[in-house]
């Protein structure tokens, strides 16, 4: 069963060193010299994150500049910020918490210290599953020794074709970890849907040698910005519709949040294309969920499902909305005590 029971499995996506905010947003206060962005931690307390450092000196270069807010965060080791960041993804739906910290350095054992730390720290803050995440199949090795197993299952990010990262299954196996596979060859990113859907077969070929249970598998098929290619979003739909039919039983996701990359009104296309995404059979999303809220999709997913007969007799539906109304009363008596 999913671990998210018949609902959609969210992966919160923020927890990345390449994560950035402009210095243009609301969430960024400038008093006094300082730069830092304001948050409400965890007890309710207004605090903010210095950034200072991290802001170019000349005027003319602050302009349009995005600051790694996340990256900043684990070199000051800011408790308050790393705590309220992870929590507040679980807050609005995150099942599946990415660490990444590749940004924070161009030296291996450097990132694999970091990302032993964040495990580490991660795994004080929360009980969800994390998913270790990085290019360099070592630095998620450092990951997955530093995770404590007895507070939980990790998850890896992610095993494909390209050389070296066969390995990634190994580990899964060896660890009881949940393995995502994304559609990148041996030669490459696919150019299509049909490279996308080779690529994600040769995985699996590789997890089924592996032993990898069915659904300890996510496959990502890859989603790329429309604004740098018209027929990108097709071809990710087409691949996920194709994966779907051969494998009715895997987990299929994206990083959903890409195809919007570069265009205004980036929560309408979200939306839309997570949407049509669950049309054609993704059960999982790898998303921003304060920016995109899961309950709506949820809610997406159910009817949708209902009105196109996936949901026989509408039974997961009604489930859904019962339960939806049980949370509603409780949350009432709770307002009302």
């Amino acid at each position: 069963m999913s671990i998210a029971g018949d609902g959609l499995v969210i992966i919160g996506e923020n927890f990345n060193a390449t994560r950035k905010i402009k210095i243009t947003s609301p969430k960024v206060i400038q008093q006094d010299g300082k730069v830092g962005i304001g948050y409400t931690d965890l007890d309710g307390n207004k605090r903010v994150l210095d950034v200072t450092g991290t802001i170019p000196q000349e005027a003319n270069k602050r302009l349009g500049f995005n600051i790694p807010h996340v990256a900043e965060a684990c070199r000051q080791k800011d408790l308050h910020y790393i705590g309220w960041a992870i929590k507040n993804q679980e807050k609005h739906g995150a099942h599946i918490i990415d660490l990444c910290v590749d940004e924070m350095s161009v030296y291996p054992e450097e990132r694999k210290e970091w990302m032993r730390w964040l495990v580490q720290t991660s795994q004080g803050i929360t009980d969800s599953i994390l998913a270790i995440d990085s290019s360099d199949p070592e630095t998620i090795r450092a990951g997955l020794e530093a995770h404590d197993a007895s507070k939980g299952r990790p998850a890896i990010n992610s095993v494909n074709l390209e050389e070296g990262r066969q390995t990634l299954v190994d580990m899964a196996r060896d660890r009881n970890a949940i393995l995502f596979a994304n559609a990148s060859g041996k030669n490459g990113m696919p150019q299509n849907a049909e490279q996308r859907v080779l690529n994600l077969v040769g995985c699996m070929d590789l997890m089924d040698k592996g032993g990898i249970p069915m659904d300890d598998r996510y496959l990502d098929p890859l989603v790329f910005p429309i604004g740098a290619g018209p027929d990108f979003g097709g071809h990710y739909l087409d691949a996920v519709r194709t994966i779907r039919e051969q494998y009715p039983d895997v987990h299929i996701f994206g990083g959903h949040s890409n195809v919007s990359f570069g265009l205004p009104e980036r929560k309408t296309l979200n939306f839309t294309f997570v949407a049509l995404s669950i049309i054609a059979g993704c059960d999982s999303l790898m998303i921003d969920p304060i920016m995109n809220p899961s309950r709506e999709f949820n809610d997406f997913m159910f009817a949708a499902n209902a009105l196109t007969g996936k949901d026989e007799y509408s039974v997961k539906y009604l489930k859904y909305t019962r339960a939806l109304a049980a949370q509603a009363k409780k949350a009432a008596t709770v307002a009302a005590a």
